[in-house]
């Protein structure tokens, strides 16, 4: 092996994905270790060989990745193969991205640079969608039943319904249309977060005044405990109040749905000792708690930590739209036993890039 493959075989090794390249008579000139473990064969090898031998890729029909893709003909401008899903001897899938080198438009190919890389992140994400699909279906079931159901009673015995029972019915109905658009919102909200193009519209606002709001709205829909807490002097937080409200409401509502006894809410200012000025909250339950090895997963994506339901996104958004105001959130140990999340929000414009 002269000096020149050596080096190239070095580099290629060094890549997360496997590499085979081939000189312009369709001739192997380099094969990674990485290339070599996904096709079964030694990276020395299949120096030399026909790419059409070597790389040995079938579709799900059985056609070989060089007869559908014919590297060395076609289009004279054509520059790049995209990314296909095709199958190795042993039956993985893995994604190959092709790259045909020319010497300038419309002269021949005299190199290809083939890169092979695991379908296993693409089937994550394939899991990860159905798993999110799954979820909103079964989370719009829910209410559109309730909300169908109340409407057609209604439309069905209107003469025969009392004012109350209409009362009744057109409260739940109000009360499943307000769920179903705080899913919408979630799921809007996470697509933004995956993105990066959340839109925050912060300003200076009274936690105390947003939080005793968001505690009288939940305490009138449980009946459960809710005790509101907060220090004579808290700093104005620079917050956007709707994000704001999402991710407190999210957490107290957790500590109803998930907890027990009494849903506790203390508002403090930030210690002195603390890498910025604001205002800290802290929503305690008397349930079970998150035991700590699985604290790190609650902020993952449909985590869902009790037998009650829920989209499974509730957490993920409460880390997000904290984190995009430069705050934090943590969780830890209720001194009743149950959880306790703490969740931090800058006196001061800190939104996290």
């Amino acid at each position: 092996m002269d000096r020149d493959l050596a080096s190239a075989r070095e580099l290629a090794d060094a890549l997360p994905d496997g590499v085979v390249v081939a000189d312009a008579e369709g001739r192997v000139t380099l094969v990674s270790a990485v290339a070599a473990r996904m096709l079964g064969t030694d990276p020395d090898a299949g120096l030399g060989e026909p790419l059409v031998d070597v790389l040995a890729l079938q579709d799900q029909e059985g056609r070989a990745w060089c007869a559908c893709n014919r590297p060395y003909e076609g289009l004279s401008t054509r520059s790049a193969i995209p990314e296909q899903s095709w199958l190795l001897p042993n039956g993985t899938e893995v994604l190959v991205v092709a790259r045909l080198h020319r010497d300038g438009p419309g002269a021949p190919v005299h190199r290809v640079a083939v890169t092979l890389r695991s379908g296993r992140g693409r089937a994550r994400l394939d899991r990860e969608r159905s798993d999110l699909v799954a979820t909103v279906a079964h989370e719009l079931r829910s209410p559109l039943t309730g909300v169908k159901g109340f409407v057609q009673a209604m439309l069905n015995r209107w003469e025969k319904l009392s004012d109350e029972q209409k009362k009744l019915m057109l409260t739940t109905v109000s009360s499943d249309s307000d769920r179903l658009s705080r899913l919408i919102a979630e799921l809007l909200d996470v697509a933004r977060i995956d993105t990066g193009r959340l839109q925050m519209h912060a300003r200076p606002s009274d936690a105390a005044v947003l939080v005793g709001r968001i505690v009288d709205s939940v305490q009138a829909s449980t009946s459960r405990a809710v005790e509101l807490r907060a220090s004579a002097e808290l700093p104005q937080i620079v917050v956007d109040p709707d994000k704001f409200t999402q991710v407190v409401t999210n957490l107290v509502e957790n500590g109803v749905r998930h907890g027990e006894g009494t849903v506790s809410v203390l508002l403090e200012p930030q210690p002195a000792d603390a890498d910025h000025s604001g205002v800290r909250i802290t929503v305690d339950d008397e349930g079970d708690g998150i035991p700590p090895d699985l604290r790190r997963r609650v902020f993952t994506k449909f985590w869902r930590g009790g037998a009650r339901g829920g989209s499974g996104l509730g957490l993920y958004l409460v880390n997000g739209l904290v984190r995009a105001h430069g705050g934090t959130v943590t969780i830890g140990d209720a001194p009743g036993g149950g959880a306790r999340v703490v969740t931090t929000w800058p006196a001061e414009a800190n939104r996290s890039e």
